[in-house]
């Protein structure tokens, strides 16, 4: 199989989100501050109206228990600090849900969107658990039926609120290394997850996996997203996540996936722009000289494309700059310094400490 750049076997993002438990008791006072995400020159560009599904002026959930929240309220003191709290912190960016945690699920989604509602913003939520996530056994939720109760049990915990799910990035794309037998296991858990999340919440927007560009061809992300049964099960796909694809040929390659999938033509699309302001590099994990892209926006444009999300968080490290799921403030400075304006350069980029918060 030739090389690929590609989301999957990434990032094992377990240490990243130890969520409310862990973090709310480390007493960590990042605060709950609203934060209207700041469009770049290239969004605010953009004609005044979604085209998507969402209000051209929808804004984004922040997190205060986010891990680059986390380590800026630990490293006030750090040189690289101001720039990555106003220029990665402070934007809005997806909230993963990692471990298979049913004592605990509904009552951390309640939170969030109970908080989200308040503040008149919209999360992204990222359902990341289903077995043998990333082709690994020893990964994910202890079996389907394990994986179906606990997306239950999320779903039980939304409420009507507004909210965007990511259901398992590279799920879909990645079952080339499953048996006939486990991917079909693999799609009716998909299409479960959709579902149970649609009939909890009718204001939850659903997105299913389709890669990116450069990974799969559109034809055969079509056929796994029908066998995901995506066109009733879900609201749209997304793509590039964790990647760092140009926006332009992510928008493209998933037009191509909905042409593909045929006579639905209700579903919509979503793409991670959190890292691929200066496109690809030369591997998936952790290339040099990549930047941030477009901030979190609704405004885009495009009649089929919902939003640009923040999924992946800028600064996590892919597996190679640092252990997988760390933040690594170097490489989040880095996507700063080769983005438009750049950054400051700082001796202390050489020892700035890292977190694995």
């Amino acid at each position: 199989m030739a090389a690929r750049p590609r989301a999957g076997v990434r990032r094992s993002p377990r240490g990243r989100r130890g969520r409310y438990a862990a973090l709310a008791l480390a007493a960590v006072t990042v605060g709950a501050v609203v934060v209207v995400a700041r469009n770049s020159a290239c969004a605010s560009a953009l004609p005044q109206q979604s085209g998507g599904a969402l209000a051209a002026d929808t804004r984004f959930y922040l997190d205060p228990y986010s891990a680059v929240g986390y380590w800026d309220a630990h490293n006030t003191a750090n040189p690289l600090e101001p720039a990555i709290a106003s220029r990665i912190g402070d934007i809005p960016s997806g909230i993963w849900f990692t471990q298979y945690d049913p004592d605990r699920i509904a009552t951390q989604i309640r939170q969030i969107t109970a908080q989200a509602a308040a503040e008149n913003t919209v999360p992204v939520l990222v359902l990341y658990d289903i077995p043998d996530t990333n082709c690994s056994t020893s990964s994910g939720a202890p079996s389907v039926a394990a994986y179906e109760s606990w997306v239950s049990d999320f779903a039980s915990g939304l409420g009507d609120h507004s909210v965007i799910v990511i259901v398992e990035p590279d799920a879909l794309s990645l079952e080339s290394c499953l048996s006939a037998q486990q991917a079909a296991a693999r799609n009716g858990a998909i299409a479960y997850a959709g579902s149970a999340v649609r009939k909890a919440d009718p204001n939850a927007r659903v997105y299913f996996d389709a890669g990116n560009s450069s990974w799969n061809s559109a034809s055969v992300q079509a056929q796994r997203l029908a066998a995901a049964d995506v066109t009733t099960s879900a609201n749209g796909i997304f793509s590039n996540v964790s990647n760092f694809l140009p926006t332009a040929n992510e928008v493209a390659y998933d037009e191509q996936v909905l042409a593909d999938l045929g006579s639905n033509s209700s579903l919509h699309i979503v793409i991670d722009t959190s890292r691929n302001g200066n496109g690809a590099g030369n591997t998936w994990c952790d290339p040099a000289g990549r930047a941030l892209g477009l901030t979190p926006t609704a405004n885009t444009g495009n009649a089929l494309v919902d939003a640009y999300l923040w999924v992946k968080d800028p600064g996590q490290s892919d597996g190679c700059a640092a252990s997988a799921g760390a933040f690594d403030p170097q490489l989040a400075y880095a996507l700063i310094a080769n983005g438009p304006g750049g950054a400051p350069t700082l001796a202390a980029t050489t020892t700035a400490t890292k977190s694995t918060a």
